[in-house]
């Protein structure tokens, strides 16, 4: 916990200050909405997001009705201590109209530049799965089976460890791309998201902390 004085932060002549929505995991933006003084507090004591609805004036915790709460991760202030990023771990959607997020209308994308993000190629991957597209490696993987994927697993672990005993960066770095791309597809086959390994390194993490804070102690 941060002691931090919220006297600091700029409302606006509503009394309001935006805060920008992000999922903990995908870093996707999930909404924009608005906070006064009390539904900031109430967010902070019930580790949940509260905000102040500007068409309703009124207060309203995220979920309350819905079943999506939003557990907050963190909030942080930006320069101008004038708008906040809140961090959060779902519980189900963040838009009114039932999907994942409230930016879901693209109004650019660039023919150059593209975004990559681990969720995207595991929906990918997946979709050679369920969507067989012929001539597709990842598509010949999962026609092969489990054994097929696991053998192309424990190569590429191989590929790893020679590259990181020969000190090569360069092809360390490249074999663990390769490594981990057959370890997305081994997930999809097994039915593990992203999302549980995220949660299992969570709890790791927890424990690290409290091993390490018992060491102090001592």
């Amino acid at each position: 916990m941060i002691n931090f004085d919220i006297e600091k932060l700029k409302f606006d002549e509503k009394g309001l200050i935006p805060a920008i929505v992000v999922d903990a995991v995908t870093k996707k933006v999930l909404t924009l909405a608005y906070m006064n003084k009390e539904s900031l507090n109430i967010s902070i004591e019930k580790g949940l997001t509260c905000f102040f609805s500007r068409s309703r004036q009124k207060l309203w915790l995220k979920g309350e009705t819905s079943g999506n709460y939003q557990h907050i991760v963190s909030i942080t202030a930006d320069c101008d201590y004038d708008a906040l990023t809140v961090l959060v771990e779902p519980d189900g959607p963040a838009c009114h109209l039932g999907t994942e997020s409230c930016f879901e209308n693209t109004l650019f994308e660039s023919d150059e530049l593209h975004e990559f993000s681990l969720e995207s190629l595991m929906k990918l991957i997946e979709g050679r799965k369920s969507e067989k597209k012929e001539g597709s490696y990842t598509t010949y993987l999962f026609e092969k089976g489990i054994d097929k994927i696991l053998k192309k697993v424990g190569e590429e672990c191989t590929e790893v460890i020679i590259a990181g005993k020969a000190n090569d960066k360069a092809e360390t770095v490249y074999e663990i791309a390769d490594l981990a791309y057959h370890v997305m597809v081994l997930m999809i086959e097994m039915g593990i998201s992203l999302e549980d390994i995220h949660r299992e390194l969570a709890s790791r993490h927890v424990i690290d902390k409290k091993i390490k804070q018992e060491k102090m102690t001592k």
